[in-house]
């Protein structure tokens, strides 16, 4: 049986007391203390990350962009330097292989940011992928270790790290810059519902890049926080996570998410790999919606849990929930599920198989939190 990897901060959380936890292969942080402490700093103030998980892919060469636009549901060639976009990667059948964060760094080269879960089959889809394009896939997953700080804080801490023109960096873009004296790659982004910034650094810069935010989100409200508070953060803010609400079984048009699919490609004659099936797909929804993946809140105290069943007021069953948990902001029960498009308006009132007990919930409007701008 192979050995846990570790990041370059395992002996940092290690020495801040975090318990850790078996993620994707990875051994990571899952707390340091108090989930819902980390969870409402992250939504008052600031709290910083570990997130060198993740699975970096470089992709260079004159048809870097092109063989993106083949590979990707995305427009990915239409993007601008230094910009970024939200993507997927999809089967010819059109089932979701992972969701990715694609970043244009310059004219001929991208980086693609996979979940930690899929990253080797990122990998492998794009090297097949890329066979007739001039253009390299490489493996970069031990060149970069990954840190974030989320929160409102965020910028005034960062601030006094870098001398990046902060204000100046629009939400989902990137620069080279500096933070603690060592060359990064800062992008505004996030996977929380709040501003902050996600750090791309030499692993070994990463201790002293996170010592130096530390240091600077100390009289700010910045504590580390683990994987369980960024899970409910993602919650409350609407945002899918693959294996819950992406799966292969599943197209971005089930899952609430063809605005992704882009059938304006002008590259490749317009053929990327799934086109077909989703353009069924997009038909379909169109014609006959299928479930719809719908927000959940009670006002109970028991928490809907990940494949619970959804079933309407006479007990049919008509869902299933994708991911529950307890709301620290909204200090209820939550949940996102895909129910029968009969049942999916907001204010609806259905119910969760709960061990055999049917617990009202009512139909909500995805996110459950959305910060004020």
């Amino acid at each position: 049986m192979s050995s846990l990897r570790l990041t370059a901060l395992d002996a940092l959380h290690r020495a801040l007391g975090a318990t850790m936890t078996d993620f994707a292969g990875w051994d990571m942080p899952l707390r340091y203390g108090s989930e819902r402490e980390e969870h409402l700093a992250v939504r008052t103030k600031a709290g910083l990350f570990d997130l060198s998980h993740m699975g970096e892919i470089t992709i260079t060469g004159p048809q870097a962009g092109e063989m993106l636009d083949h590979a990707l549901v995305g427009f990915v060639s239409a993007l601008g330097e230094l910009r970024a976009r939200y993507t997927m990667i999809c089967a010819e059948d059109g089932g979701i292989l992972d969701d990715l964060i694609v970043y244009r760094l310059r004219e001929d080269a991208f980086l693609v940011v996979a979940n930690a879960s899929n990253a080797q089959l990122v990998l492998d889809e794009l090297i097949a992928r890329a066979k007739g394009y001039n253009a390299v896939v490489s493996d970069d997953r031990d060149a970069y270790a990954l840190i974030a700080v989320q929160g409102p804080e965020s910028t005034a801490i960062l601030a006094d790290t870098t001398e990046a023109d902060l204000p100046g960096l629009k939400y989902y873009a990137i620069l080279p810059a500096q933070v603690a004296g060592r060359d990064v790659l800062l992008a505004r982004t996030g996977y929380t519902g709040e501003d902050g910034f996600e750090i791309f650094c030499n692993p070994g810069d990463a201790e002293q890049i996170w010592q130096a935010l530390t240091g600077a989100g100390a009289d700010r409200g910045l504590i580390p926080c683990g994987l369980s508070c960024r899970d409910t953060l993602r919650l409350e803010a609407g945002m899918p996570l693959y294996g819950h609400e992406l799966s292969t079984d599943l197209t971005p048009f089930d899952a609430g998410l063809g605005r992704v699919v882009r059938f304006d490609k002008t590259t490749n004659e317009g053929a990327f790999v799934g086109r077909k099936a989703l353009e069924r797909a997009a038909a379909e929804a169109e014609a006959n919606p299928p479930r719809v993946l719908v927000g959940l809140v009670s006002e109970g105290k028991r928490v809907p849990r990940a494949e619970y069943t959804v079933v309407s007021t006479d007990g049919e069953p008509i869902g299933r929930i994708t991911s529950g948990s307890p709301s620290p902001t909204l200090e209820k029960p939550i949940a996102m599920a895909y129910v029968d498009a009969a049942h999916a308006a907001p204010g609806t009132t259905v119910a969760v198989d709960v061990r055999g007990k049917h617990e009202p919930v009512q139909v909500v409007a995805l996110p459950f939190y959305k910060r004020a701008r």
